[in-house]
């Protein structure tokens, strides 16, 4: 132990007496492990926002969303004839579609064997009024099924009851945003709020759900914390069913040579849960298929599978991870590439050091541990470097890029580790030259 000291100690002078030439040394290792864990803090940033959405949209869901098809827009392949879809077109009408409603809810509950769980949505903007405070919120039309569905519970207060859903009644379960807002400094069960026209009874307040306004917009979903939900049947009722509107209703404005699309559709979203992961993409084909025979051929919807779509934008970011990765051990090769050549070329001046250290009694195995010591030294001096580095860049491109990072120790120790392994490696024929040098030669060198 003495011995292996007394060379650690040799070498780190050996390193001191040199500071420029060390630093020089040590830039690849430095730039390398400090790509090294930039990268890995991007790529658990990327993966733990990707579960994060996992769980704001559910697992195994098959989202269908309604689109207002206007007058001047295809029917996709109709199944009404070419002379009776041209007869629409010329009189500045649609094909005609019943849009998204209850009924294609039941459909897809009789036809798709995989069905879990379906919960169908109405958003209806409108304002809301309690008391001398007067703002603008939404109330959304749903079932029960639709708050297991997005992972939400209630912190007071109960579900709907199904008397609740067969009668339309009139209550209301809200999020905690509204009950900040609207009962701040009250219990709000049982009490009354005004939406639009329509007096509730509030019978539940849902738990705040902790999500990013990045996660949300991303998704495309709505802050649940700032809605007002209200049954289904609540919300055809007592507010506004726009299944109700007839054809003719849909025409064309006169004072307006291009009046937007009516909204037709009764509802605005439905979302169906299946219990198979394997069988959502066969799933969603199926419902694609159900709901265009039921309008008539008009696609006037979308169906969509967010988790396909997360789980596409992984196998992206895990390639561009991968390619990262690539760059990053291409810079810690080249780092100790330049170690072992500078090392080669400390061997070479310092010859007749070697031949006096081996006159004085020093072994081969002595003059090794020295120079390996020294390569060890300068990739542990470029790893340190490299971390501080490598976890300022991730905190950067958090704060300039708005890319989430994730500094976890075991990137460092990882990063850390390579970089003593790299000094190690490309150490060690430097050292094995110094130590086969003949000490009668290196004595005479100049």
């Amino acid at each position: 132990m003495q011995r292996i000291f007394f060379n650690f100690i040799l070498a780190l002078e050996g390193v001191n007496a040199n500071k420029l030439r060390s630093f020089l040394t040590a830039l690849g290792i430095i730039f390398g492990v400090s790509a090294v864990i930039a990268m890995l803090a991007i790529g658990s940033g990327a993966k733990q926002s990707i579960l994060e959405q996992m769980k704001l949209i559910g697992t195994n869901n098959i989202v269908i969303k309604s689109v207002t098809v206007s007058s001047e827009e295809g029917s996709g392949g109709s199944q009404a004839s070419e002379g009776q879809e041209q007869n629409q077109r010329q009189q500045g009408k649609r094909p005609y579609s019943p849009g998204l409603n209850l009924d294609d809810v039941s459909a897809i509950q009789t036809v798709l064997p995989t069905v879990e769980r379906i919960s169908p949505e109405v958003v209806i903007p409108l304002s809301v009024v309690r008391r001398n405070r007067l703002e603008q919120s939404r109330c959304v039309g749903v079932a029960n099924a639709y708050f297991s569905l997005n992972g939400l519970g209630l912190s007071a207060g109960h579900w709907f009851h199904d008397i609740h859903l067969e009668e339309g009644a009139a209550v209301c379960i809200i999020g905690k945003e509204v009950q900040a807002r609207f009962f701040s400094q009250e219990d709000p069960l049982g009490k009354q709020i005004k939406c639009g026209n329509n007096w509730l009874r509030v019978i539940g307040v849902l738990k705040p759900r902790k999500a990013s306004s990045e996660s949300i917009s991303q998704l495309g979903i709505r802050n649940s914390d700032a809605d007002i939900y209200i049954p289904v049947t609540t919300a055809l009722l007592r507010f506004k069913n726009r299944g109700l509107i007839s054809q003719e209703d849909i025409g064309s404005d006169d004072s307006d040579e291009n009046p937007p699309p009516e909204n037709y559709h009764q509802l605005d979203r439905v979302v169906v849960q299946v219990n198979d992961s394997q069988k959502l993409r066969a799933s969603a084909d199926l419902i694609a298929r159900l709901l265009k025979r039921r309008h008539f051929g008009l696609l006037d919807f979308e169906v969509e599978v967010p988790e396909l779509l997360l789980e596409q934008q992984q196998k992206t970011q895990d390639t561009f991870n991968l390619v990262l990765a690539v760059i990053a051990s291409i810079s810690l090769l080249v780092g100790g590439i330049g170690i072992m050549n500078i090392m080669l070329a400390s061997v070479l001046e310092r010859i007749k050091e070697i031949g006096v250290r081996r006159s004085l009694g020093a072994n081969r195995l002595d003059i090794v541990l020295q120079f390996l010591f020294e390569a060890v030294f300068i990739s542990l001096i470029g790893g340190s470097i490299g971390v501080v580095l490598g976890i300022a860049a991730a905190h950067s491109i958090a704060s300039y890029a708005e890319i989430p990072t994730i500094v976890s120790a075991w990137s460092v120790l990882l990063s850390f580790g390579v970089a003593a392994t790299i000094g190690l490696a490309f150490g060690i024929f430097p050292a094995r030259k110094a130590a086969q040098q003949d000490p009668i030669k290196a004595l005479r060198s100049e």
